[in-house]
Order: C-alpha cells, then sequence, then structure tokens
C-alpha cells in the first residue's frame, strides 16, 4: 500500500500533462506514487504515458465517467493512506506535498486538506477554483477566502495561516482515504461540479474537520473543461448545488433555505436573459430546477441516512449571512470585509 498516491484525473489531456505532470514527479519523488486515471480518453493520452512517462500508474477507465465518479471508480483501484486528488492543470512547486502530510499526520480529526491554490498565469494572485479555502452561505452559494464571486485577491500574505473551512478544492485535495471510503465518495451523479462541496459537507457533519494549509502552494490554470460562460456547467453547477443542499441541511432549515433558494435561482436566470442576453444560462437554470425537482425521490433515502449521522460537530456548516447580499448590496468583495 502507498502512504500517499496522487491520483489525476484525465479526460484528453494530454497537453495539459505535458506541460505540468514533470513538476509534479520532480517535486514529489520520494513522497508519493503518481497514477493517473483515464477516462476513456480519444487522444493518445495513454501511448504518451507509456512512452515518455513508464514511472506513472495508469489507471483506465472504460468511459468517460465525469470527475465525480471518474475518481470512485480510480479510487477503488489504489490503495493508500491519504489520496491527493490533482487536476492535470496544475503545477505543483517544491516542498508542497510536505506540508500536507505533516498537518494530516499531525491531526487525526481532519479529513481533508487543500494547499494555496495560485493562478497559473498570476503567480502573485489566487485562482478562482479553491484560492485559500472553500466556504458556503445560508444559502449554499460557494465562496473562498481570497475569492468571492468574480474578485479575486491578490496574495499578500493576508491567508498564511492554516484555517479550518467549510470544502477544500477538488483542483488539488489531500484526503485521508479511509474517510473517503467510509463517507461514500463523491456523488457519482454530479458528474462535474460541487461534487468536492458536497463530500466535505458530509464529512463535517460527521464532524470531521476541512483545513487549507497554506505552507503548501500549487498554481492551477482553471476552466480547461468547461470554460466559464458554457451552459452545461451553469446548469451542473445550479442542480448540483441544489441537490447537494436537499442532502446535508439539518431539518430545521431545510423549508426556509429551498424556499429562497427558489427566488434567489429565478432571479438570477431573469438576470442572465435580461441584463446579459444570455439565454443558454437562462435555459441552463431553469432545467436544473426542473431535474432537482426530478431527482428528489432519488435523494429521499440519502438524506435520511446523512441526518441520522449528524453530529453536534457538524451543525455550524454554513456562513449565517447571504454572500450575495453582502457582495452586492453590501459591496463587501473581500473574505476579510465580511461580517
Amino acid at each position: 500500500m502507498d502512504r500517499v498516491a496522487i491520483v489525476i484525473l484525465n479526460w484528453n489531456g494530454r497537453a495539459m500533462m505535458g506541460r505540468f505532470l514533470p513538476s509534479v514527479l520532480e517535486y514529489s519523488r520520494g513522497e508519493a506514487a503518481v497514477y493517473v486515471a483515464d477516462n476513456a480518453s480519444t487522444d493518445d493520452s495513454v501511448a504518451w504515458l507509456e512512452q515518455h512517462h513508464p514511472e506513472v500508474k495508469i489507471v483506465t477507465l472504460d468511459r468517460n465517467w465525469g470527475f465525480a465518479e471518474g475518481y470512485n471508480k480510480a479510487l477503488r483501484q489504489v490503495e493508500a493512506e491519504y489520496y491527493v486528488l490533482l487536476n492535470s492543470d496544475v503545477e505543483v512547486t517544491h516542498h508542497w506535498l510536505t506540508p500536507l502530510i505533516e498537518y494530516m499526520d499531525a491531526h487525526e480529526d481532519v479529513s481533508a486538506c487543500q494547499p494555496k491554490l495560485l493562478s497559473e498565469r498570476d503567480h502573485d494572485r489566487f485562482e478562482y477554483a479553491g484560492a485559500a479555502g472553500g466556504y458556503i452561505d445560508r444559502y449554499g452559494y460557494p465562496y473562498c477566502r481570497g475569492r468571492i464571486f468574480d474578485t479575486v485577491e491578490r496574495d499578500n500574505g493576508q491567508y498564511d495561516e492554516p484555517a479550518e473551512i467549510h470544502w477544500a478544492t477538488g483542483a488539488c485535495m489531500m484526503m485521508r482515504a479511509r474517510h473517503y471510503h467510509e463517507a461514500g465518495g463523491l456523488d457519482g451523479r454530479f458528474f462535474a461540479h460541487n461534487e468536492e462541496i458536497d463530500l466535505c459537507w458530509r464529512l463535517r457533519l460527521t464532524g470531521k474537520r476541512i483545513v487549507c494549509v497554506p505552507d503548501s502552494k500549487v498554481y492551477h490554470v482553471g476552466g480547461g473543461t468547461l470554460p466559464k460562460g458554457n451552459p452545461q456547467k451553469t446548469y451542473l453547477n445550479f442542480r448540483n448545488n441544489l441537490v447537494m443542499l436537499y442532502k446535508n441541511l439539518p431539518d430545521s432549515d431545510l423549508k426556509s433555505v429551498m424556499r429562497r433558494r427558489r427566488w434567489l435561482d429565478y432571479i438570477a436566470a431573469w438576470q442572465t436573459l435580461i441584463l446579459n442576453q444570455n439565454f443558454g444560462d437562462f435555459k441552463a437554470i431553469l432545467r436544473a430546477r426542473r431535474d432537482f425537482r426530478r431527482l428528489l425521490p432519488e435523494y429521499k433515502a440519502v438524506r435520511e441516512t446523512l441526518q441520522q449521522r449528524r453530529t453536534d460537530g457538524g451543525l455550524n456548516d454554513r456562513s449565517p449571512f447571504c454572500i450575495v447580499w453582502q457582495y452586492y448590496a453590501r459591496r463587501r468583495k473581500r473574505f476579510d470585509e465580511l461580517k
């Protein structure tokens, strides 16, 4: 069994691996085994790996299962104490793994941690996908230390202390393998988007902790699979976020939060149509709401099980405010300005 297994999920990402895999191999040597789980790529990813990096262990999947189920299927074939889920478009740095391993070793109640995520295009700026650790507001909207909606901060050392967070980014997340499997892994029905937030929330409900360890830093390109503005990405984000809320919200908040989210989603849909003239995203949000309603019967038993597992340590699972109101009405666009 490996102590640390870095697992890169790949789908037609030969070009990205050509750019960034060498840094992973160089700066992880002696600390981790490196795996590539291939989601039935149609490019020459596997042949290129076999020729240029025979030291990489390849897990071949029979079709494109998406991010969530692709990782589930791959990790069933990887035995390790710690998994590192790493995107193929991440450039790692010297000494990036050691702080993560040391923190996890020293804190048994921590299920997952992430490094500081910076932009590969601008090393002094945080990267959208995870920045210095993720949070969710009262209504399920995600934001980060260093990124709220489209406002991304420069890294001036303001988030250099380890911090407990609500979720760690799937772009680069170290996880205790035992906890991953005990929690049931990522929700494969999500396909992509919000799956790591959902998993971290489920872990937090049982008293586990999620932490950002900024002594480790990596650089992320981001947006490689579905770029921003793609209606399919909008659809998955809205649908999966609603399912996540339904699964994890406490009984006391479920009806009121879902009622307010319905209004917020319809406001967002009409805003995209009227202000942005984006008919694709308008239709995507409406389709997400429709498909969420269709999925509810499938998730009823899942919700009941999760609520039965809930512990007191997992009750404080969201920020108490509405981040939409904070950002647009109160004009608080930096994490340190939030109340």
